[in-house]
C-alpha cells in the first residue's frame, strides 16, 4: 500500500513539474508608449503586440531576445 501511494505521489509530482515547464514568455510592445516588456501570458488586447517572433520558453531567453530586437532597442 505504501509503494502504491508513493508511486502515485511521484507520478503526480512529475506531471505537475512537466506542466509548469510548458509556460511561455512573450516580448510585447505597448502601442502607445512604444516600450517593450516581457509577459507570461499571450496578449489579448490591441494595445500591445508580440514583437517579431517574441515567444520564448524561459524568462532568461526572453530577456536576451528582447535585447537583440531592433524595435525594442531604438528608444
Amino acid at each position: 500500500m505504501k509503494k502504491l501511494l508513493l508511486s502515485v505521489a511521484i507520478v503526480a509530482f512529475t506531471g505537475t513539474a512537466a506542466f509548469a515547464q510548458t509556460s511561455e514568455y512573450y516580448v510585447v510592445r505597448d502601442t502607445t508608449t512604444k516600450k517593450c516588456t516581457i509577459v507570461d501570458k499571450k496578449p489579448t488586447t490591441t494595445t500591445t503586440t508580440v514583437v517579431d517572433n517574441g515567444i520564448f520558453k524561459t524568462r532568461t531567453e526572453a530577456e536576451t531576445g528582447m535585447k537583440s530586437m531592433k524595435v525594442c532597442t531604438e528608444n
